[in-house]
């Protein structure tokens, strides 16, 4: 049975598909926009959103700010965006919850298995996944090469 399509177009009807819907259905409803970059890549237009995608905000007041989804709240239908931040009533700064439809994904996260399987049901071939599950290893390497030199020179 799925859950997020139904034959009724009646408002009431879509809103509680959306409200009542379980957790493994609101990820797929979840989905943004790839850029144009990795569309042309990939040959697919969108994928659910996960944490450690880079994402672009497209909408809103921080329109243009890319950052790191640091979390996914399914059960609110928000995504939180590195640097993307409020501050509250205490002046402490807390990530701001950002819809998914208003943010484009600009990069990746494909250190997950699952998520290269959703690629190749897509239809994109196994030669171009390989090459950029690679190309993330190569970069999570030096970036945590790069944490490594750093954390020494701010301790002296």
């Amino acid at each position: 049975m799925v859950f997020w399509r139904t034959k009724s177009k009646q408002p009431r009807k879509q809103r509680k598909v959306l409200y009542t819907a379980p957790k493994h259905v609101r990820y797929k409803m979840m989905s943004a926009h790839l850029s144009k970059d990795l569309r042309e890549k990939y040959g697919i237009r969108s994928l659910p959103i996960r944490k450690g995608d880079v994402v672009r905000v497209m909408r809103g007041k921080y329109r243009g700010h890319e950052g790191k989804v640091a979390e996914v709240d399914r059960s609110r239908y928000y995504i939180y965006v590195e640097g993307v931040t409020i501050k509250k009533a205490d002046g402490t700064a807390v990530l701001r919850p950002i819809h998914p439809s208003k943010v484009m994904i600009v990069k990746l996260d494909l250190s997950d298995k699952w998520r290269l399987k959703i690629l190749e049901r897509k239809g994109v071939s196994e030669e171009m996944i390989e090459s950029a599950s690679e190309e993330s290893a190569e970069e999570k390497v030096e970036e945590t090469n790069v944490e490594k030199i750093e954390t020494p020179a701010e301790e002296a």
